[in-house]
């Protein structure tokens, strides 16, 4: 097996970070808070490794309709897995759409940017950060769900 293609890698490093999730899944207690972003991003944190550990942070991510992420940057290496929904993701100015089935990443410093289109569905993902903390510190920044 060659891991010199990107989707393999990316594939197998989802396979890998899930599984270790996974297990630590079923030895702890989950972290099932959800977060609005102010553009009505929604995440629900899933494993949060700032506090068990720091190796993951899971989540399922909603994007509605219409919304645009900004150009942004992240410390650390975003996998995403698309559940539901169709959406751009532009990573360093360039562009993949991704639908159900499909991975999508980026890792330090790579820029990016997710665009769901309007009028459509919501899209909502799978999100796995490495190592983690990311969650966190979104969770500092968005709206705790009641």
């Amino acid at each position: 097996m060659s891991l010199s293609n990107p989707r393999l890698l990316a594939c197998s490093l989802v396979a890998c970070v899930l599984s270790f999730a996974a297990g630590m899944l079923a030895q702890s207690i989950v972290t099932d808070a959800s977060y609005d972003s102010p553009g009505g991003t929604r995440l629900r944190v899933l494993f949060d490794g700032a506090t068990f550990g720091g190796e993951v942070d899971v989540g399922e991510l909603t994007f509605p309709p219409g919304s645009d992420s900004g150009d942004h940057k992240h410390g650390v290496t975003e996998i995403f897995y698309v559940l539901e929904g169709r959406f751009e993701h532009v990573v360093n100015g360039r562009s993949y759409w991704l639908e159900p089935g499909m991975l999508g990443y980026v890792r330090p410093p790579d820029t990016v940017r997710h665009k769901v289109p309007a009028g459509g569905p919501p899209v909502r993902t799978l999100v796995v950060w490495a190592p983690g903390g990311e969650a966190a510190r979104l969770a500092a920044r968005w709206k705790k769900v009641e």
